[in-house]
């Protein structure tokens, strides 16, 4: 079903998006390969709340760098914007890869979305399960309710090819061990990434990417900024949150969540339109990470909303030290 364009979410706002992820996308590029994940982040958290707040919006973070007393901005509930304009709902993960930036590894991000007040899922900072799978597909072709190779022999089946043609991307953790070996007993090609969830979930959607299914568990926030993306340019996506204690159980009921075992479809994590914005921190499968050239700086980003389709790849040239 189309989703309808938001009256709220103007225009104006899909590209002074992108400004916002190339000012933490710049900011945090100093910090490549120099093995300090702290600075990196807190660099791109800086430079991306400056930016919000030059923008004429009354924002709201309801996914961010953690709850009040873990995180000094960007925050949880914390207010962005110059306060007037538009009310807007943010998600938001600064530098989506601080270990990635850190070794100078691939597809180190700077990404954000926003929809209208409520039309995000204020998820817990917790592990969430997911499965996604690009567009073109049959509903529900895919879900969390059935076993991987259910999964992949599903989908090999509407894609017309054998199931050693299909190509998962996982995160090379220790917990996903069983789950990249039952992929491999089918002769599934699996792509391990060390880092980055947000890009290998929208990989899914790029056919050059080559990766036609993502799988596995990753943080909750990253699953609904993926989602966000998704939402714009289609595809599937399921989630349900993972709880490995207590503690965890009570930060999600804090948020709201109170049926824990509930599985998310893509809608009931973005709600209605929404914009999606990413610049390259690190070159990567999804954009080019940002480059020195002489006395000036380059990006590359990609911008989407959800009610026309739109995508557009933005390429910028920035003097040293402004972002405008």
């Amino acid at each position: 079903m189309p989703v309808k364009a938001s009256k709220t979410l103007d225009r104006v706002l899909v590209l002074e998006m992108v400004r916002v992820t190339e000012a933490a996308a710049i900011a945090a590029c100093g910090m490549v390969g120099r093995g300090d994940e702290k600075a990196a982040d807190a660099a791109a958290v800086e430079a991306m709340r400056h930016a919000f707040n030059e923008l004429e919006f009354d924002g709201t973070v309801v996914i961010g760098e953690g709850e009040r007393d873990e995180a000094p901005m960007l925050y949880i509930g914390e207010k962005v914007g110059k306060g007037t304009g538009p009310k807007i709902d943010i998600a938001l993960d600064p530098l989506e890869g601080t270990t990635i930036t850190a070794k100078a590894g691939p597809n180190a991000l700077a990404v954000l979305a926003i929809a209208e007040e409520g039309c995000l899922l204020n998820a817990p900072d917790v592990y969430m399960n997911k499965i996604a799978i690009g567009p073109g597909y049959p509903k529900n072709l895919v879900s969390l309710t059935r076993t991987p190779t259910e999964n992949v022999h599903a989908l090999a089946k509407a894609k017309g090819v054998a199931p050693n043609e299909i190509i998962a991307c996982v995160l090379d953790r220790p917990r996903h061990e069983d789950l990249i070996a039952e992929l491999r007993a089918i002769g599934c090609g699996v792509m391990l990434i060390p880092d980055g969830d947000v890009a290998g979930v929208i990989a899914v959607s790029d056919p050059d990417t080559t990766i036609d299914i993502y799988m596995g568990s990753g943080g909750a926030p990253e699953g609904v900024l993926a989602a966000a993306a998704l939402a714009c340019v289609g595809g599937q996506f399921e989630g349900r949150l993972l709880f490995r204690n207590d503690d965890e159980r009570a930060r999600a009921s804090k948020w709201g969540v109170t049926d824990l075992d509930r599985i998310y479809q893509l809608q009931d994590l973005v709600r209605g339109d929404a914009i999606f914005a990413a610049t390259g921190v690190t070159d990567g499968s999804l954009l080019q990470g940002v480059k020195r050239r002489g006395d000036k700086m380059t990006t590359e980003s990609v911008v989407m909303r959800a009610s026309s389709g739109t995508v557009r790849w933005v390429k910028g040239e920035h003097r040293r030290g402004i972002v405008g």
